[in-house]
């Protein structure tokens, strides 16, 4: 289809523009612009109309093929496809212009030569008229190759431009668009009139009804053929921009997927190539920022883009923090194949992100196999304590209903911290460093060991709201492995998960765990001796 448009382009808009011209030359020579004194009229008129219909007999057979030749590349480019080379981008490109000059060229020479046979044969006034009247045919015609070809070659501009590798070819821009509409609307009538003032004042014996005549034919050319072509070179320059503002239009609903086709090599054409590259950057400004977030999650993301510069250090806050670690991990590698591995990590951690995203959490990192949720940074949330407390809740019911396969130990925990980035100039990462952090992770190690596998301490279930500090009972207080200050257990009223702990008789230290729990607990399990054990 390209091709035959190509095609027809050449033979469609050639023929319009020169009828189109030849009827100017016709009127306004018949019927405008008026006759100087001849001695023999009817000898004059069949001279100059056998003239007039003879050229066009030569100089279209000679437009055509010299068209064709210029055209070669375009037609090559149109069946063929692919990559343009260097002589098709400027034959396309310049396709319209080259036309342009080639029919105006030879209006040129057909103007030329009958003024030079009317002032041979009969008189220098007769070829004013005749040479004026085809410059004025002559400008018409290359006003409307060149607006008719550009508008047709689009598609195939729109193929060079696509490449980007056309370089740097000037071509006529919107100021030459709108100068050649004026031309054509205002300045060929125009100069017209003038020209029947000149003539008026050379020869005063110029009828009053013809003079008004002729001033009421280029009156109506002006307005007429000034508003068709001054619609022709504004929709040339509308329709790229129409496209651009709707491409705006998509991105601001969030496509950013969309693109405007470049077929304009001019200012307006550069405005599409601007607008396809600024919504190229935004996509991959998205796609940093999406890469970003899963990196170091959402929140610390947005707080990164809404500073801009990332100063190392911190502040104080108050947090709730969150500890998972999975049970027996060497042996889960010692039994598996990696891959196996890989896939049950990837299970666990994707219910352990889905659980925490729910309660308003962040995930600060991942540990090999455990994990470390942060409630209340860097973003506030009203129950940071509670919301934690229902993640490791809800966190236990999931993990052994959707990856059975895996046993986790989930301790939380609450109180102030240090949140900020921490690292060098040139690699940072944003954490929270304080006791809670220490406590949760030691009481996700004690609850491996506990029958629900859940424990918390006591300061983040005082902080937490009464709808979910209901859901826990407080135990008695325990010192847990390499703290000096005791931590009171508190673990969920109704047990998450009844099966028992298995015995495990390779381990003291395991068993003094189990005894501790126990002792904490003693409403639990069996009654327990005054002094716990960490």
């Amino acid at each position: 289809m390209l091709e035959l448009r190509v095609r027809w382009v050449l033979l469609v808009v050639v023929g319009v523009a020169n009828l189109g011209g030849a009827l100017v030359v016709l009127l306004f020579a018949i019927f405008v612009v008026p006759d100087p004194p001849l001695a023999d009229v009817e000898r004059v008129r069949l001279v100059n109309t056998v003239a007039f219909f003879s050229y066009p007999v030569v100089a279209g057979p000679v437009a055509l093929v010299s068209g064709l030749y210029l055209w070669r590349p375009v037609v090559r480019l149109a069946r063929e496809g692919g990559v343009p080379d260097q002589v098709q981008r400027r034959a396309v490109l310049l396709g319209p212009l080259r036309l342009t000059l080639l029919v105006g060229g030879l209006w040129v020479v057909g103007a030329v030569g009958w003024a030079v046979l009317d002032v041979t044969l009969f008189s220098a006034r007769l070829a004013v008229k005749t040479g004026l009247t085809c410059l004025l045919g002559a400008m018409t015609t290359c006003t409307i190759v060149y607006l008719l070809s550009e508008r047709l070659l689009r598609p195939a501009a729109a193929l060079v431009l696509a490449s980007e590798q056309h370089g740097r070819i000037r071509l006529p821009g919107v100021t030459t668009r709108v100068m050649l509409a004026w031309a054509l609307g205002t300045a060929i009538p125009v100069l017209g009139l003038i020209c029947v003032a000149i003539a008026a004042l050379a020869a005063p014996d110029i009828d009053t009804t013809q003079l008004a005549i002729t001033i009421l034919g280029l009156g109506g050319a002006a307005l007429s053929v000034g508003m068709y072509v001054t619609y022709i070179a504004t929709q040339a320059i509308a329709d790229p921009i129409k496209s651009v503002r709707l491409g705006m239009a998509r991105v601001e609903r969030g496509d950013l997927g969309t693109g405007v086709p470049v077929y304009d090599a001019s200012e307006v054409g550069q405005l599409q190539v601007g607008f396809n590259h600024m919504v190229a950057g935004l996509r991959e400004h998205e796609r940093l920022r999406d890469l970003f977030g899963r990196h170091v999650g959402e929140e610390v993301a947005g707080l990164a883009i809404e500073r801009g510069d990332i100063e190392l250090g911190g502040e104080t806050r108050e947090v709730a923090v969150l500890f998972v670690d999975l049970t027996g991990s060497t042996r889960l590698a010692e039994t598996h194949t990696p891959g196996e591995v890989v896939e049950l990590l990837n299970m666990f951690f994707g219910v352990v992100v889905d659980v925490v995203a729910a309660h308003g959490g962040w995930i600060n990192k991942f540990e090999g196999d455990a994990a470390l949720a942060i409630f209340g940074a860097p973003t506030e949330i009203e129950d940071a304590a509670g919301g934690a407390l229902g993640a490791a809740r809800e966190l236990a019911v999931r993990l052994r209903a959707e990856v059975p396969q895996l046993d986790a130990g989930i301790g939380v925990s609450a109180g102030p911290v240090v949140a900020g980035y921490i690292g060098a100039e040139r690699r940072f990462e944003y954490t929270v460093i304080g006791d809670p952090v220490n406590e949760a992770a030691r009481l996700s190690d004690l609850a491996k060991v506990a029958p629900g596998r859940v424990l918390a301490s006591g300061t983040v279930h005082e902080l937490a709201h009464r709808d979910e500090a209901g859901e826990w009972d407080v135990g008695k207080p325990v010192t847990l492995r390499g703290r000096r200050r005791q931590t009171r257990l508190v673990v969920p009223r109704p047990v998450v998960i009844a099966e028992a702990v298995p015995e495990v008789s390779a381990a003291r230290r395991l068993r003094r765990r189990i005894r501790g729990t126990r002792r904490a607990f003693p409403k639990q399990s069996e009654p327990a001796p005054e002094t716990p054990q960490s």
